[in-house]
């Protein structure tokens, strides 16, 4: 029997809420919803969500807040809602962890299809394929990745990683000592043309580390930083 996909809707203006729900029920997702920051994150920090859905300007604690305190538990997979399409909030958007980006206004028919694809793309989906006979793994000492199941095992300890930093460390370690910069990283993971702060690959190497290092120093010292250039995958033997 297939998982029910649960969705948390957050956002100030019912109006969407009530959009959002209208369409992603008709997908036979379960749907929850909050309208202000603390409630977003009470809600996301006591239910295993498959997937949030967070407007960025929200009373109290705003969607840049949420997300930040949400990714110090959980990778949950997000996506951010806004009317703001300035580079400046994608970028803070980015940093704090959000998986995808879509701006006001839009279309539900758009946001069904971006949720589909994010849901895809994590290893708690129904969509992942489980039975495949020639599975797409990548296998080095101390660190295996199941590109099919979207899965990260470090020195045989299960990682939990955002879509994006999964993404990240994917992109890397199929091409171990190959040196990426900043800005390739950015077009390649985050399929985005920035122009300027180029801070959200650090950031997220930098969680990727940590995360890693929790269960396998090893795994996490993989990760090189290529001062003046940007990041390369290299294989630890030891």
């Amino acid at each position: 029997m297939e998982k029910e996909i649960k969705i948390l809707v957050v956002d100030d203006e019912e109006r969407i809420r009530r959009l959002l729900r209208m369409y992603l029920e008709r997908e036979q997702y379960m749907i929850d919803e909050a309208e202000n920051g603390e409630e977003a994150l009470a809600l996301a920090l006591e239910n295993d969500y498959d997937l949030i859905l967070l407007d960025l300007m929200l009373p109290g604690k705003d969607g840049i807040e949420v997300c930040k305190q949400l990714r110090e538990k959980k990778a949950t997979p997000v996506i951010m809602l806004t009317a703001k399409g300035e580079e400046a909030n994608r970028v803070q958007g980015f940093e704090a962890g959000t998986d995808d980006y879509i701006v006001k206004p839009f279309s539900p028919r758009e946001v069904v299809l971006r949720v589909k694809a994010l849901l895809r793309r994590t290893a708690n989906s129904p969509y992942v394929p489980t039975d495949t006979t020639a599975r797409d793994v990548l296998v080095f000492p101390h660190l295996t990745i199941d590109h099919d199941a979207h899965r990260v095992t470090a020195d045989g300890h299960e990682v939990s990683l955002t879509p994006k930093e999964y993404e990240l460390l994917h992109f890397l370690a199929k091409s171990p000592d190959k040196v990426f910069d900043r800005e390739q990283l950015l077009k390649e993971v985050w399929h985005y043309e920035f122009f300027g702060d180029l801070r959200t690959v650090d950031t997220h190497v930098k969680r990727l580390r940590e995360k890693l290092n929790k269960v396998s120093p090893a795994a996490a010292k993989m990760i090189v930083t290529v001062w003046g250039v940007g990041y390369k995958f290299e294989v630890v033997n030891e």
